[in-house]
């Protein structure tokens, strides 16, 4: 597919699911996923460069804006729970991935470790999406989940 098709085919996929998301009430971010996995598996697109930058560069941002959004104070008066929901939430995912791949699923070792990360990792930009979409960023729990998925994203890139 030409760049300037799979950019049409983008940003026609962000405004379906901006509308939908309004319609149904439900974090934009979710729907764009689930268009992503439907439109790459049916029109077989494959990733080009000047995705790939855009996709590096929003990370970082992203993250950038989401740091933003945590409380050092909060986050400080809650580190235990913070750090103990973030390891939980990492660790639990990554062992089990792991043994599976490694064990029924016959991978290698570095293999199997890998598919423990990759799919141990919370969505920094999911996380961050629905919590400001639904104005849970404001309380306490928000600020909370918002601390531990740090904490998460820590270990992953660990």
């Amino acid at each position: 597919m030409e760049p300037v098709q799979l950019a049409a085919v983008l940003a026609a996929a962000v405004v379906v699911a901006s509308v939908l998301s309004v319609e149904a009430g439900i974090a934009v971010a979710l729907f764009e996923l689930g268009l992503g996995v439907v439109l790459g598996n049916v029109f077989t697109l494959h990733s080009q460069q000047w995705l790939d930058f855009i996709a590096a560069f929003a990370s970082i941002v992203l993250t950038f804006l989401a740091g933003a959004e945590v409380d050092p104070d909060d986050f400080r008066q809650r580190f235990g729970a913070a750090v103990g929901i973030g390891v939980v939430s990492f660790v639990g995912p990554f062992v089990v991935a792991w043994l599976v791949a490694w064990g029924p699923l016959g991978w290698t070792l570095k293999a199997s470790l890998i598919a423990g990360t990759a799919l141990s990792t919370t969505s920094l930009a999911v996380v961050y999406a629905v919590l400001v979409e639904t104005r849970l960023n404001t309380t306490s729990v928000g600020k909370l989940l918002m601390s531990a998925c740090f904490v998460t994203d820590l270990g992953h890139s660990a």
